[in-house]
Order: C-alpha cells, then structure tokens, then sequence
C-alpha cells in the first residue's frame, strides 16, 4: 500500500496545473480588458504592503523596466500611491490605494461570477472538501517560513 504523503509532489504539480487552469477560463469568461499582469501586481501589493520597486517586480515576476511601467499605469488610475519610505527617505515604497482595492475586489467577483455555472450541482461534500483545499493552501502559503528567500 502506498502511503498518501508519497502522492504530496504529483497532487502539488496537479493543484498548481489545476489553479493556473481556473484561474484562465475564469479570465477568459469575462470580458476585461485588463493585462494580467495589472493584477497580479495589485495582488502582491495586497498581500506584501508597502514596497518597493525592485521588490515589486521580484514578487511579479516580471524584470523592473516593465514593472515601472505597470506601476505608472496603476498610479495614472489612482490604484497605487507612491510613498516615502519611512526606513530611508530618499526611497519611495509603493502601495495599493483604496480604489486599487476596490478595483482588485470587483475584478475577483467578476471571476467568480463567470466560473460558478462550472461548479453547479456540487453537493455540501464537495463544497467541504475545496473549501478544506483552499484553507490548507492558505495556511501553508501564509506561514512565516513560506516566504521566498532574498537571492
């Protein structure tokens, strides 16, 4: 018999296959005009707080040029502020207003709006076991030695 927590790395790569999935058709279903990449950075501004530039591309993913653009992008819409950073005054740190949030909300309920006839009819057992998923992911992702290592 093969014990389960063998299983961790193939249902891992499954779950990160299966997020990657959801989260396009939930994308394509709507009707944004928004590059992924807008959101993705008000996300990691969401969940990181104030930052700065550089650390903002790393959390991103994308190289700093670009970067610098997207935030020029997002201050133009009022979405992020630029504010001196308070460890070092030369430096500015950036950070997602309250209409970046509000934006960053109605953009998930959106994706939701659009994804949900895909899970009609599951039954309270299933509803359980993603809802259990998701807080597991979340603990996981969310614990202090989960964040990424500086290079």
């Amino acid at each position: 018999m093969t014990n389960t927590t063998d299983r961790l790395p193939e249902v891992l790569g499954e779950l990160i296959v299966v997020s990657n999935k959801l989260t396009r058709m939930a994308a394509q279903l709507t009707e944004g005009a928004e590059s992924p990449a807008i959101w993705r950075t008000l996300s990691a501004l969401r969940d990181a707080g104030p930052v700065r530039l550089g650390e903002l591309a790393l959390l991103s993913r994308v190289a700093q040029p670009t970067m610098t653009k997207l935030v020029h992008t997002l201050v133009e819409r009022g979405w992020v502020e630029r504010i001196a950073d308070p460890a070092d005054a030369r430096a500015t740190v950036l950070a997602a207003t309250s209409s970046g949030h509000a934006a960053l909300a109605a953009w998930r309920a959106e994706l939701i709006a659009a994804i949900l006839p895909q899970f009609d009819g599951l039954d309270p057992d299933e509803v359980a076991a993603i809802a259990r998923a998701v807080q597991i992911v979340h603990q996981r992702l969310d614990a202090p030695s989960s964040t990424p290592k500086e290079a």
